[in-house]
């Protein structure tokens, strides 16, 4: 299974902000929704946004609605998470994935499945 690679996580301080990148899986990148889940320690993994194959629909979960925001850049093979605002409870680790499902069913499930996943990238905020 081809890995994705996450980037740009680390420490920051409650109210500040993060980007986080993911190399996309390759040429064929474009064909693929993408997206972030997060998996906080002792719970389970959540949605946390995706994008459409265009870039032009965008969905999130409640929790990070104006907070987060998605993107990306298919002439680099880039997906991006601005995280602005960040709150403890953002702490976990962030995974990104890409798959043929549409962007907008990702709200009801997790990664487990899809077909390009990361290994994941550390996001720690601290009061």
């Amino acid at each position: 299974q081809v890995q994705l690679v996450e980037s740009g996580g680390g420490l920051v301080q409650a109210g500040g902000s993060l980007r986080l990148s993911c190399a996309g899986p390759g040429r064929t990148g474009s064909a693929y929704a993408m997206g972030w889940f997060r998996q906080a320690p002792g719970k389970e993994r959540e949605f946390v946004a995706s994008i459409s194959l265009s870039g032009i629909n965008r969905y999130y979960a409640d929790s990070v609605k104006g907070r987060f925001t998605i993107s990306r850049d298919n002439a680099k093979n880039m997906m991006y998470l601005q995280m602005d605002s960040l709150k403890p409870e953002d702490t976990a680790v962030y995974y990104c994935a890409a798959d043929r499902s549409a962007g907008s069913t990702w709200s009801r499930r997790t990664d487990y499945g899809m077909e390009f996943r990361g290994k994941g990238t550390l996001v720690t905020v601290s009061s």
